[in-house]
């Protein structure tokens, strides 16, 4: 699945540069976001380098988009060919 920013996000900067997709961009009020772009550094890490990151652990799971490992795979290929 997707992962969100939550709105306690404080706009640290941290999660923008570490994301390998360019999914996370600075919205109206805090970072967000883009779920056609998250797939949770699969092809890419181990583990979701914005949730590493995260000094107040505001990056979540998007419930609202769920997506297995497959589906989050694919998505990486087609994003990175």
């Amino acid at each position: 699945m997707a992962l969100k920013i939550l709105d306690s996000c404080i706009n640290c900067d941290m999660c923008d540069p570490e994301c390998p997709n360019g999914a996370i961009t600075l919205g109206a009020n805090i970072y967000e976001i883009d779920v056609d772009k998250c797939t949770e550094c699969i092809g890419h890490y181990d583990q979701p380098t914005c949730v590493s990151v995260c000094p107040i652990d505001c990056v979540k799971p998007d419930l609202d988009h769920v997506e297995d490992e497959d589906a989050l795979l694919a998505k990486f290929v087609r994003l990175h060919g």
